[in-house]
C-alpha cells in the first residue's frame, strides 16, 4: 500500500481526517465519553470501566493523545488522562464546519 498523499490537501482537511481516524473506534469513543463524564483526570479505572486489557487501552489512549484530544500527566508510576479543552474546542469547530458546509437544498435527493 502506498503512502497517503497528504500534501495534496489543506492542513485543515488533514486535521479533520486525523480527528476522524482517531474517533473511528468505539473504544476511543467510550474513553472520551468516560473522560467527559468524569470531568477530571483519570487513570487505571479505564480498565475496570471498559473491560479491555491495559495494553489495549494504552494503545487507544496513545491514538487520542497523538491528535491532541486528550492530555496526560505522570503521577508517580501512573499516567492521568483528561480532555485537552483547547484541542477539544478546536475539533468541535472543525467538525461542525464540515457538517455546516452541507447545502440543505439537497435534502430529499434533489441534487443528483
Amino acid at each position: 500500500m502506498g503512502l497517503t498523499r497528504t500534501d495534496l490537501f489543506t492542513s485543515e482537511q488533514n486535521e479533520v481526517a486525523a480527528l476522524a481516524k482517531a474517533l473511528a473506534h468505539p473504544a476511543r469513543i467510550a474513553i472520551l465519553q468516560h473522560l467527559l463524564k468524569a470531568n477530571a483526570c483519570i487513570n487505571s479505572d479505564l480498565v475496570k470501566e471498559l473491560g479491555l486489557a491495559q495494553a489495549t487501552i494504552s494503545q487507544h489512549l496513545r491514538e487520542l493523545k497523538e491528535v491532541g484530544l486528550i492530555q496526560g500527566t505522570i503521577d508517580g508510576v501512573s499516567m492521568n488522562y483528561c480532555i485537552n479543552a483547547s484541542k477539544w474546542n478546536e475539533a468541535h469547530g472543525l467538525l461542525n464546519q464540515l457538517f455546516e458546509d452541507y447545502n440543505s437544498s439537497c435534502e430529499g435527493g434533489s441534487c443528483c
